[in-house]
């Protein structure tokens, strides 16, 4: 693998690398990789420095060669040292990925495109929608309602205690085996439960991205965030898949879009992985033995993973070649 590895480092790639406010871990691998996803590969962990995993603004990134290979080596800038507090305790500064100030840990990519998404949106069962309380009624009878008004739920809500407004979104099917992967549970908002009476509980909405509607059903906070693990890399296993939906409604796909793929954690599939998308090969008519054929599918893009359930993966799509459909398929890079 390291052989391939040196086959991949970027033509005129620098030997040190300093860290900027903006950076991200997939423009840094693509400063040393033409293949950012193998960063990996060559990251060489230095057990002397807290959170090796982290990397901050100012930090120096260096090629080196280890036995005839190259490696990636960190210097910890002054962002991400251990500072010492009085009398002798010590803390590591490790702020969370979406902090904005200098000693704030870079993240994989941009996270503006999917954080929202990321933290909110999820999938379940049928069952489990069916079974969750329920808005029967605004505050004032009226039936669209957004942050700051009061909505009744038909169930039992603790008291003070956060809530997701979510909407019964699309039932997702393997197209191949016509398998039920999975409820899209599309979130609607936050709300806080402040009374309850009975079966039916007042539920303060807090924030909306969308208008609160009757029948909205209400589950559980979850507690998402991105992880100083999220690295770009390479599937374990040869894995095959598609493309079965895009979440903003459409069926073209485009950078950034975020999309549905019908393969999750059962085929081994994790957060941060990387495939490579190719267009389908359109139906032809070979005139020669009078039979339609399919042309072969070509290379035209890259996404990667963000957040994966058992049957199901969103992916991020990074860069594409040429317009992408639903339907189209996905790769090992």
């Amino acid at each position: 693998m390291a052989n391939d590895i040196a086959e991949h480092l970027k033509p005129g790639h620098p030997e040190v690398y300093t860290v900027v406010k903006g950076d991200t871990l997939w423009d840094i691998s693509g400063v040393f990789l033409s293949r950012p996803w193998l960063w990996p590969e060559i990251w060489q962990i230095n057990p002397q420095i807290d959170n090796p995993h982290l990397i901050y603004p100012g930090d120096e990134i260096s090629l080196v060669y280890v036995n005839g290979q190259p490696r990636l080596s960190l210097r910890r800038g002054e962002a991400g040292r251990t500072f010492k507090m009085s009398p002798s305790d010590s803390v590591t500064l490790a702020p969370q990925i979406r902090a904005t100030p200098l000693d704030a840990a870079i993240p994989t990519i941009s996270l503006d495109a999917i954080q929202g998404f990321l933290v909110q949106n999820r999938i379940v069962d049928d069952a489990t929608l069916l079974a969750a309380p329920y808005v029967v009624e605004g505050e004032g009878k009226r039936l669209v309602l957004g942050a700051g008004d009061r909505v009744y739920v038909r169930g039992a809500l603790a008291d003070g205690e956060a809530f997701s407004l979510v909407r019964r979104g699309p039932l997702y099917v393997d197209p191949q085996t016509e398998e039920v992967l999975g409820r899209e549970a599309t979130y609607i908002g936050m709300g806080t439960s402040v009374a309850q009476d009975t079966d039916v509980s007042t539920l303060r909405v807090t924030s909306t991205r969308e208008e609160v509607q009757i029948g909205d059903r209400v589950l559980p906070t979850e507690a998402r965030s991105v992880d100083s693990n999220f690295f770009p890399s390479a599937p374990e296993g040869d894995l095959r898949g598609e493309i079965i939906s895009v979440v903003s409604g459409v069926t073209q796909v485009g950078q950034y879009d975020v999309v549905v793929l019908n393969r999750g954690e059962r085929e081994g599939l994790e957060v941060g992985n990387v495939l490579a998308i190719y267009k389908k090969g359109a139906l032809t008519r070979d005139r020669i033995a009078n039979e339609t054929i399919q042309l072969p599918s070509e290379r035209a893009g890259l996404l990667m993973v963000f957040r994966t359930f058992d049957k199901l993966s969103y992916g991020l799509v990074l860069m594409t070649e040429r317009p992408l459909s639903v339907s189209d398929e996905v790769r090992n890079p």
